[in-house]
């Protein structure tokens, strides 16, 4: 009797301590709970009663340089389905595929996908927003939306760039900048009971979104629509494959313009330009389609590498001035070639020759041996030590992604007629970009700077958020032998190869050059021209690219009329007056001319007053008004310019 006590009081005192260590055990874990992870449940809890509809927010803008718009946004909206709530998914099914003009099956399949929340479409215009929302279907969301638009249709495609479906960048600027214009997302919140069903008479919150900030670029609309016409009636007239121009302040590396042409409707992006591939296109496979667009999508100004040809004697000249190896009148001779390592490799003019000459009448001639025996003077470890102070053997810098750096040898495979070739500008490559920005720290007082087009972060109300800083302008030439090349390349225009630039009244430098492409012999060339003004204090630096011209294919011919058809609109437009020395006075081209103002004129009549006043014209567009002109009316401009007259 005493042991069956003795056990029932051990049963009871384990009882008693098991129950009081559960009872501590769970008011410890309440404890825990209520303490540590009360935010965490009450979030679970409140997804769990709730339901959350997306809101986009307004992707910044991107704008010019005086404030125009380049890319904004327009208000569309998105068409979701809730399965919990749909009566009738057939006729929800049928009454979406109607209205969205999509796949009765396809829209069926979603619509009865057991899933919170389904989307049906994005993108969708008011109007039909509007008719979808009127219909009352129930279980059918209808909530806005943003659509990326770029007013200019395909100006400065490859470097504006263009957004997904999700509203992200990708290509261009808008890549680059992701992170500054997207902003973030809002919700609107639903209180829902425990299967999914929209309570009713339940208040909805909403989270508004947080639109992002706008870009504000060194864009010049109105320089780059100047670039992108002058280039595309250049290629069209050459029957040429593809080209570029670039327009650029030597002085702080701020981009004014960059046209690339062909180019794409940023607004329709994955609408292959090529009319070819276009009417066979269902026929290629993914990857020739991706391939396609990509290609389309390049920016040979910093995607693609060339070789520069007769514009890199620019470097050769200011590497000789710099090393006191030559000066402005150290005579040279050409023979039509010179022997090098046992090659015999001709001068441009070969089998003539340019005799006696000075090192300046040497770059006016764009002549082979003068630069050869530079190089030759130089040597291969003081040449590459230059190539990689002018920026050769590096990216730019320039705030566009996918860009890509010189090819070059190695140093150690360097022999002389390797040194020979490189000094004229061939047996390597580099970007346009990186020429252009090579050539800006010749004739800007020496200085290596950053290429670039972000200026400012600023938001909705015009408060600058950030202001956009590069690398510091480095010092790699003197002073001296940016002035002299300055003085030396004024009269490659006014004297030599590049005269086809040459515009009364305003002192233009520059370097023609025509380089053949890879295979040699192939008869494809690149004819380029990169020209500055004005020559004493350079405010705009400009390259012209014309790739695989038809016919006629050298630099100067090519490149040269194209180049003083550009200068003779941006100048003016920047500001830059002509000053006239005595024998420009005597021409009758120096004759200046104050712009009528032509807008709103029928533009038969704006024709015949430009023709009775002999001022040349041409006309963009297939309007009957003259909308717009350029330049604006009361300018002064020389007797030769153009006007341009917008109809659209």
């Amino acid at each position: 009797m005493e042991n069956i006590n003795i056990k029932t009081k051990r049963k009871i005192l384990f009882y008693i301590i098991f129950f009081l260590l559960a009872f501590l055990f769970l008011t410890g874990r309440v404890f825990f709970i209520q303490t540590f992870k009360a935010k965490e449940y009450q979030e679970m809890a409140y997804n769990q009663q709730t339901r959350d509809r997306l809101i986009a927010p307004k992707r910044g803008e991107i704008l010019d340089r005086n404030g125009d718009i380049i890319a904004t946004n327009e208000s569309v909206y998105s068409i979701s389905v809730i399965n919990s709530q749909i009566k009738d998914a057939e006729k929800v099914a049928k009454t979406l595929s109607e209205n969205l003009e999509l796949d009765y099956e396809t829209v069926l399949k979603k619509v009865n996908k057991k899933v919170a929340l389904e989307r049906i479409k994005t993108k969708v215009d008011k109007e039909t927003a509007d008719k979808i929302r009127n219909l009352n279907l129930d279980g059918v969301m209808i909530d806005e939306d943003i659509k990326r638009n770029y007013p200019n249709n395909s100006m400065a495609s490859q470097v504006i760039g263009f957004v997904g479906k999700d509203n992200q960048g990708i290509i261009g600027l808008e890549a680059k900048y992701d992170e500054y214009l997207k902003g973030s997302k809002g919700k609107i919140l639903t209180e829902t009971d425990a299967r999914g069903v929209e309570i009713k008479n339940s208040k909805q919150d909403r989270i508004s979104p947080q639109n992002g900030y706008n870009l504000v670029t060194s864009i010049d609309i109105t320089l780059q629509k100047y670039a992108e016409q002058t280039l595309e009636k250049a290629i069209e007239a050459k029957g040429a494959k593809r080209g570029a121009i670039i327009l650029m302040n030597p002085q702080n590396g701020e981009i004014y313009a960059m046209a690339n042409k062909p180019d794409f409707d940023l607004n329709k992006p994955f609408t292959i330009n090529d009319p070819t591939l276009e009417a066979n296109w269902d026929n290629l496979s993914s990857k020739e389609q991706n391939d396609a667009l990509n290609k389309m999508w390049r920016n040979f100004s910093i995607n693609d590498t060339y070789e520069p040809g007769s514009t890199f004697k620019v470097m050769t000249s200011a590497m000789g001035l710099e090393e006191g190896i030559i000066t402005p009148d150290t005579h040279f001779n050409c023979s039509g070639g010179t022997t090098v390592a046992g090659r015999y490799i001709k001068c441009w003019r070969s089998p003539r020759s340019h005799g006696s000459q000075t090192f300046t009448q040497g770059v006016q001639n764009s002549c082979n041996p003068v630069f050869m025996e530079i190089g030759e003077k130089l040597g291969v470890e003081k040449f590459y030590s230059y190539m990689e102070k002018f920026g050769f053997k590096e990216k730019t810098g320039v705030d566009l992604p996918g860009e890509a750096t010189g090819i070059m040898h190695k140093e150690k495979n360097v022999g002389p007629v390797e040194l020979a070739t490189m000094s004229f500008g061939q047996s390597f490559q580099i970007t346009p970009l990186q020429l252009l920005r090579a050539i800006s720290s010749v004739i800007n007082g020496g200085y290596l700077i950053t290429p670039h087009f972000g200026t400012q972060i600023i938001d909705e109300n015009n408060n600058i958020i950030e202001t956009l800083k590069y690398d510091d302008k480095k010092q790699i030439l003197s002073e001296k032998t940016s002035e002299q090349m300055k003085k030396i390349l004024e009269t490659v225009v006014s004297e030599g190869t590049g005269n086809k630039t040459y515009i009364p009244g305003f002192r233009i430098g520059g370097k023609t050059a025509t380089s053949e492409k890879l295979p040699r012999r192939s008869g494809k060339y690149i004819a380029s021209f990169c020209s500055f003004a004005p020559a004493e204090n350079p405010k705009v630096i400009a390259l012209v690219l014309i790739d695989e011209p038809q016919g006629v294919y050298y630099g100067g011919q090519v490149a040269g009329p194209i180049m003083k058809e550009l200068m003779e609109n941006v100048l003016p437009y920047l500001g830059i007056k002509p000053e006239y020395n005595e024998k420009e006075l005597a021409m009758e081209e120096t004759r200046e001319i104050i712009t009528p103002n032509l807008i709103n004129i029928p533009i038969d009549e704006a024709k015949k007053l430009l023709e009775e006043e002999k001022i040349n014209y041409e006309v963009e567009g297939s309007g009957n008004i003259v909308r717009t002109q350029f330049p604006p009316s009361q300018e002064i401009i020389n007797y030769n310019s153009k006007i341009i007259l917008y109809t659209n």
